[in-house]
């Protein structure tokens, strides 16, 4: 915990997986719920924008508008402009698109999710035991016949009691009857529901039986989470502890180092092959290399060894980094369909502890692999930097050789013939040892002297020029 920034770092046999930043400057809206209005229906898109006070409006899909009349397809039937409206954001916002909301409503705890205008019960298909399944949704069919809405049971609530379950459901409906109250006082376009910062959203979410220990360095923090957890879980509260060694515990555990490296696209395997990461604002490309990696006699040997490799490293990359949308895998070229399915198999096997939605595409002869996975939020990348402003995102720069002909064509453009006085160049310092080495030649193309100048103020790519 640091004073501008709560971290949060989930570890699987001392592996990093999954990485959580919250800043203090950092406005998370992300499954807060607010009291909209209605700016504009739009019949061409079938939704709307809704003011939720936040500055850009969110984006209300007709598939999230809650209406008594559930048949009608027709957006402007359903929601009216300066109506004020129930959402949720389940997205925020990304580069300069504003969030996305919805007015189906769910209010997770830590066993179950209840969706006020839902229906009907279901249970994770993560509880992998029929058994279990079978009495989870037995206990939750009967609790659900005492109120209205849909229940969903999550994974954690895997051998809890009935009498457990019962009393999230009692806590979860009047946390929506405060919530309901709340937004029949509220003024227009504010939040009236607030989701748990980053901290208690983890021991909500992951703090389960499989945790073996939660360490926190702070002793408020500690103290906040011990009297969270001694109501929802007070069977773990052992578990919690409290880091005082000397050395930062994300310096101690190695974590500190690894958030470094993400800052890089290139990510280096075991074996000695690499992967490089590019994101774009919608898709993500992986390409996998071998690099000088050769443990098998065959190149179609090798390739495999590498892609299992790698596909067991890009399911935690894009946990750790948190990259969504479409992503497109570049395996290394392999001949037999068997191995191609082999380490399609292990990719799917390695994602399935991750949280997000995932959907994955069969690999093609050409070693692609489709997938998409659930973007709620910005990417760690995308938190932790901002825009470069010399090539604004593309990764790329001009050459010192494109900049030297940029200010050939332009001097040549000034038609300079019979100036009997000096042209100064004014550059930046990375620039001009290429100028200097080639300032003979700027002479015989324009027959006037040159003083090249280098200034740390100007960018890569900039430059003046001046005729004294």
């Amino acid at each position: 915990m640091a004073f501008e920034e709560s971290k949060v770092a989930v570890l699987e046999d001392g592996r990093l997986f999954d990485l959580f930043i919250e800043r203090r400057e950092s406005k998370k809206i992300l499954n807060n719920i607010y009291k909209g209005k209605v700016q504009n229906v739009v019949p061409a898109l079938n939704s709307a924008f809704v003011d939720i006070g936040f500055g850009k409006n969110a984006y209300l899909d007709i598939g999230d508008i809650v209406s008594a009349q559930h048949d009608e397809k027709n957006v402007e039937k359903m929601i009216k402009s300066g109506q004020n409206v129930m959402v949720q954001v389940y997205k925020e916002p990304i580069h300069n698109k504003g969030p996305k909301v919805t007015m189906d409503i769910s209010l997770p705890g830590r066993l179950l999710v209840y969706m006020p205008f839902g229906n009907g019960t279901g249970v994770s298909r993560n509880i992998g035991d029929k058994k279990e399944y079978d009495r989870l949704k037995s206990i939750v069919t009967k609790l659900k016949k005492d109120i209205t809405g849909g229940i969903i049971v999550r994974t954690e609530a895997e051998e809890a009691t009935k009498t457990e379950i019962k009393n999230e459901i009692i806590y979860l409906t009047r946390l929506w009857a405060s919530i309901l109250e709340r937004f029949n006082d509220a003024e227009s376009m504010n939040l009236i529901h607030k989701d748990l910062d980053i901290v208690f959203q983890t021991v909500r979410d992951y703090f389960s039986c499989d945790v073996m220990s939660m360490y926190i360095d702070s002793q408020k923090t500690l103290k906040d989470v011990t009297d969270f957890v001694e109501v929802i879980s007070p069977e773990f509260l052992d578990r919690i502890i409290l880091y005082n060694g000397e050395i930062p515990i994300f310096k101690a555990y190695g974590i500190e180092e690894e958030i470094k490296g993400l800052n890089s696209n290139k990510v280096k395997l075991s074996s000695g092959g690499y992967l490089i990461i590019q994101e774009a604002e919608s898709l993500c490309a992986i390409d996998v290399n071998s690099g000088k990696f050769m443990a098998e006699s065959t190149q179609e040997g090798t390739a495999v060894l590498t892609n299992l490799e790698a596909a067991q490293e890009v399911a935690r990359q894009l946990r750790i980094r948190n990259i969504g949308g479409i992503i497109v895998i570049d395996f290394i070229d392999m001949k037999k369909a068997s191995n191609r399915q082999k380490v399609l198999e292990t990719l799917r096997e390695a994602t399935k502890g991750d949280k997000a939605k995932i959907k994955i595409w069969p690999i093609t002869k050409l070693g692609l692999i489709e997938m998409t996975r659930e973007r709620k939020r910005k990417s760690l990348f995308s938190l932790l930097g901002d825009t470069c402003p010399v090539c604004h995102g593309l990764g790329l720069i001009l050459s010192k050789e494109s900049i030297f002909t940029n200010i050939c064509y332009e001097i040549k453009q000034l038609k300079i013939d019979g100036y009997d006085g000096k042209i100064k160049i004014k550059l930046n310092p990375n620039v001009v040892g290429y100028f200097k080495e080639r300032e003979a030649r700027l002479r015989r193309l324009f027959n006037v002297e040159f003083d090249i100048i280098s200034s740390a103020e100007m960018l890569h790519g900039d430059y003046t020029i001046v005729f004294e």
